[in-house]
């Protein structure tokens, strides 16, 4: 039998049933400073663990490629066939380009470097690089060929160059000059793949000339007897006792044609590399050009020095000497001193497959620099020579870029982007 319970009772059990508080519900952990086996409690003596008081990284570990404090800051790299456009089209009141090349102990090319690779020295100065391309350039050649060279080394060089065209692609332009007693221009630049190049080199192929034989010895004085010159036939000079041989001097005006093969290509638009390509013995003799001007000219107008070099002085022996110069004499090979102050190089080659070879070996080369540019803090108006000194920081390696430059007046004015 149920039992009525008071109204008073039963409101008294609803009371005491709502004051009874609900379960805590679960709170967020710190886990930013946890670590395995730490836990989040404090240590016995009331301290938060090591490391948990620290806020987490907002950012990854730096790589071992990141810049370093003297790296400098990175220069512009443009992206894959704009390299020569950026030298083009971005060219301020004191820009300074240098290309330059990389090779390694067996005179092969470096490829993969980077701009962190590289220092760059003017006047002693490390210079902040502000472009760094290892983009192709067009080219602008003046190809210079040496019409005074001996009848088989004449030979050799008419039959090679029916393999010239093939070093050109349809984007670069060539120009032929020839010389023997002074420099002749074939033809002014056309296209690297085109007809009329076939032709002038057809066209530019000589004969050579005969080796020079100077008697000496008892033969050379067959007219004496005695002291005295019986035949006066043979005395074509009063008061000489003997036969007097004058042979004529050869002339090898190098000078001259490099001069005249730079003005022509300094004349090439921006943005293409300016090369002069000598097909030559390196002899140089009755030029009215000095090589130190014409050195000062190719250095104030970026006009880099490429040659082939044939006949004895690309033998190893000979060229050896040939770098000793007796003062008054001929100089048997210039070429070196033309390559080494503009940053060319030269292929000694004596046979006619090796002449053949050079000529795709040398456009390789010219073809797979890499070029940097800088700001120079140097005024430009004052005409003085600054040097260069383009350094890579690995062991073993050869660069091979210009020694300085000549600031000229057309760096002054910068140049004017075109028209979309």
């Amino acid at each position: 039998m149920m039992v009525a319970q008071p109204a008073q009772q039963t409101a008294a059990q609803d009371t005491a049933q709502q004051a009874i508080p609900d379960a805590p519900k679960p709170q967020g952990l710190p886990m930013s400073g946890a670590r395995p086996g730490m836990g989040t409690t404090r240590d016995y003596n009331g301290d938060t663990p090591a490391g948990q008081d620290q806020a987490p990284a907002t950012s990854l570990p730096q790589s071992p490629t990141a810049p370093k404090a003297d790296d400098g800051p990175p220069p512009e790299l443009p992206e894959a066939g704009q390299g020569a456009q950026a030298f083009t089209l971005r060219v301020q009141t004191n820009f300074v380009e240098v290309p330059f090349t990389v090779k390694d102990k067996k005179g092969q090319l470096v490829p993969g470097l980077t701009w962190r690779d590289i220092r760059l020295y003017e006047n002693g100065l490390r210079q902040s690089m502000s472009i760094f391309t290892v983009d192709p350039f067009p080219l602008s050649v003046a190809l210079v060929i040496d019409q005074s060279l001996t009848y088989d080394n004449m030979t050799k060089v008419n039959n090679a160059l029916g393999a010239m065209q093939g070093a050109f692609t349809p984007y670069d332009e060539v120009a032929v000059f020839t010389y023997n007693n002074g420099p002749r221009l074939r033809t002014d630049f056309t296209a690297g793949q085109s007809a009329r190049l076939n032709f002038v080199l057809e066209q530019s192929k000589a004969s050579g000339r005969e080796p020079l034989q100077v008697l000496g010895g008892p033969l050379a004085a067959t007219t004496n007897i005695n002291g005295q010159n019986f035949d006066p036939n043979t005395a074509p000079i009063r008061n000489k006792q003997a036969l007097e041989l004058n042979p004529p001097k050869e002339v090898h005006t190098l000078n001259d044609a490099i001069l005249a093969a730079a003005i022509a290509t300094s004349k090439a638009g921006k943005g293409r590399r300016r090369v002069v390509y000598v097909i030559s013995d390196g002899k140089e003799y009755g030029s009215t050009a000095k090589t130190k001007d014409v050195i000062k000219y190719l250095q104030a107008n970026k006009i880099a020095v490429y040659a082939t070099l044939v006949g004895d002085s690309s033998l190893p022996g000979v060229g050896f000497l040939d770098r000793i110069h007796l003062p008054l004499t001929m100089r048997d090979n210039i070429l070196t001193t033309y390559t080494d102050a503009t940053g060319g190089q030269f292929d000694a080659e004596f046979r006619q497959k090796g002449i053949e070879s050079s000529f795709a070996n040398i456009a390789k080369e010219v073809r797979t620099q890499y070029t940097v540019g800088y700001y120079t803090h140097q005024p430009f108006i004052d005409g003085k020579y600054r040097s260069l000194d383009v350094r890579v920081m690995r062991p073993n390696l050869q660069v091979i870029a210009k020694k300085g430059y000549y600031p000229t007046a057309s760096d002054v004015h910068p140049s004017v982007r075109p028209a979309q």
